[in-house]
This record gives structure tokens, sequence and C-alpha cells, in this order.
């Protein structure tokens, strides 16, 4: 008689699947919003935007813009509550995830934040990779991805997420920022880089064109220039 085992996820999965899951219950609203237009969400993302790439404490006018009294609520209903170090890196990883996203998506039609699916994959990794054209590696793109895993400090790492970014929306390409605002959690931890750069990596050897997208490499064909902000109702 065989037996299943479990593995109980340590304190800091916990916390990291927590940051994840308050990033995506942050976000949903707020895109739901955004994409019908609606003033509140419209003008909540044209100020989250001047956050990207800055940290959390160099804007005090985001403070209370999203709110995370549930991540904190859930981060202190654990089997422990987190340390300091535990909750500000929880806060930089959501702060981090949420500038980006609405970044993302300024100008945007549809939804630039979608959840991470094995038949639509949008980790960071899969993301990049469908910047390329089917079956190819463009070399400028990679090397975006790579400067992004090899950042010295979180600073550095959302600069360069950043960049990658501005490419993703200029090719209509989501991601999934709830995971990835997981990834920046454990991102910081002590030896947590290797693990995420792991799974960087993985998601982007992993990702394959779907067959049935003929559009898929047209819009992967031009992936040098940076997109220019386009001027339109939140270009603020």
């Amino acid at each position: 008689m065989s037996t299943v085992t479990t593995t109980v996820p340590t304190i800091q999965q916990r916390f990291g699947r927590i940051t994840g899951e308050s990033t995506g219950e942050i976000i949903a609203p707020l895109q739901q919003g955004y994409l019908k237009d609606q003033a509140y969400e419209v003008a909540a993302l044209a100020r989250l935007r001047r956050g990207a790439g800055k940290k959390y404490e160099q804007v005090p006018d985001l403070w209370g813009l999203a709110d995370t009294g549930p991540l904190h609520k859930k981060l202190q209903d654990c089997e422990r509550p987190p340390s300091e170090d535990e909750l500000t890196r929880a806060e930089d990883a959501v702060h981090v995830a949420l500038t980006l996203w609405a970044l993302h998506q300024q100008s945007r039609p549809t939804a630039m934040h979608r959840c991470h699916r094995r038949e639509k994959p949008t980790g960071l990794g899969a993301a990049v990779r469908g910047l390329m054209p089917k079956d190819e590696i463009a070399e400028p793109v990679r090397k975006r991805l790579v400067r992004a895993g090899t950042a010295p400090d979180l600073p550095s790492l959302a600069q360069r997420l950043r960049d990658l970014v501005l490419l993703l929306r200029g090719k209509d390409i989501a991601l999934d920022y709830a995971l990835l605002a997981e990834q920046l959690y454990h991102w910081q931890q002590p030896g947590g880089q290797d693990a995420v750069r792991r799974a960087w990596g993985r998601s982007f050897h992993a990702y394959r064109a779907p067959d049935d997208d003929p559009d898929l490499e047209d819009s992967a064909s031009n992936t040098s220039p940076l997109p220019a902000d386009t001027a339109d109702k939140d270009a603020s």
C-alpha cells in the first residue's frame, strides 16, 4: 500500500504566497474599473505609474491608494507574525509589482495582469519569450531578462523589470503580477535570488508559442526598440 506524503509550506513560503495573493486582490478591482474607463481607477493608475522603479518610501503620495490592510492581517494571522524585515519585504514586493502593473496596463484595452496557467503561461520568463519570434531567440531581449536576473538589489531589479514591462506593453503581452510579487518577496530573502532566477529561466525555456495563434509571430517580429508612451486619457 502506497502512502501519500504532503509537504507543509515553510513560513517563508506562506509569507510569499500571501504577498502574491494580496497583490492579485489589489489589482483585480483596479484593473476591472480601468478597463471600464471609470474615473477613480484611471486616476489611480496614473498615480501608481509614477512609482514604477522607485522605492516605496520615495512615493508617499501612493500611501493609502491601494488597501494593503488585508496583506498585513493575513501575515499577522500566520503561525507566527512576520518580523520587521519580513514585513518590509512583503510591502516592497507588493509596491514593485503594483506600480509595474500600472505602467504595463497604461493605454491597453485588455487586462495586462493575467493569472498564470499551464496552457497560457504568464510568468516573467514565458512573457519575455513571447516577445520573440517563434523558434528564435532575440538576443537583445534575452539580455534584458538576464540583466534583471543579475540585479544587485531590489531598486535595480525594479528598474530593469520596468524596461521589460515597456516591451511587454508594446506587444500586449500579459504578465501574472501576483506570481511576480510572490517571487519578488523570495528574491529579497537570503539565497532567494537563485531560486527566483531558476524559476524565470525555466519559464523562459519551457514556453512554446501556440500553433493556433498566427498573430503571435507578427507581434513578436520587432522587439528591439522600447515603445514610446502614448498620449491618451491617462498619459500622465
